[in-house]
């Protein structure tokens, strides 16, 4: 049997990646614990063949860097990252930290185990792009990288002139894509667009595919 430990602080992703593994007869629950600092020091006391592990966790403990320890120091144990947000980034932070496999929390029971055993077999299933986030109107695949990186900006200061600094463009600059943005989702403000990118798990997602825009 495979002994899998959850590394989640959602109850409800919990709750669902333990109801796959226990459904599973090839599949055997480790552990759940909220926090990826204590993977390694679980993975130390314990038995663990896989290991699930969501980027962000419990006290903002990163998931990819404990994904990056327990290669390390577990070369055996496969990791599998999981996370319910559309960020780019995060796929290709995986690869650099060795992760076998990489999952996304929305897909389907049956896609979980599809990848879990394939990872077992050791096959590296890592997605070809993010998915495509519903925003207003529009879809976070119909914006453009310089919005994007606006949006990004935005989500992480707290002034248009800390956003600007960011980007390496003008607090002009930062209004003018905020005014393209809102025309494009159809949010009437920019506390309803950055309320509604927060709700998405939205850190933003760039598409894997080229989108032509102006410069800023």
């Amino acid at each position: 049997m495979t002994k899998v430990l959850i590394v989640e602080d959602q109850r409800m992703a919990q709750e669902n990646m333990e109801a796959i593994i226990k459904s599973s007869e090839n599949y055997t629950l480790a552990g759940i614990i909220p926090n990826a600092a204590d993977a390694e020091l679980f993975c130390m006391r314990e038995a663990v063949d896989l290991v699930l592990m969501d980027v962000c966790t419990a006290r903002d403990e990163n998931g990819i860097e404990a994904c990056a320890v327990i290669k390390k120091k577990f070369k055996e144990i496969k990791v599998i990252v999981v996370t319910s947000m559309a960020e780019h980034t995060f796929i290709e932070k995986a690869r650099a930290a060795r992760a076998d496999s990489f999952w996304y929390k929305d897909a389907s029971r049956g896609e979980l185990m599809t990848v879990m055993n394939q990872t077992m077999a050791g096959e590296h299933i890592f997605p070809d792009k993010t998915p495509e986030v519903k925003l207003g109107l529009t879809t976070s695949y119909e914006l453009t990288k310089p919005e994007l990186d606006v949006l990004r900006a935005l989500m992480q200061s707290t002034s248009d002139e800390d956003a600007a600094a960011m980007v390496g463009c003008s607090k002009a600059n930062i209004r003018w894509h905020i005014s393209r943005i809102l025309d494009k989702t159809g949010y009437r403000t920019r506390m309803e667009l950055l309320i509604a990118v927060a709700s998405k798990n939205l850190i933003i997602v760039t598409p894997d595919k080229t989108l032509e825009d102006d410069n800023f």
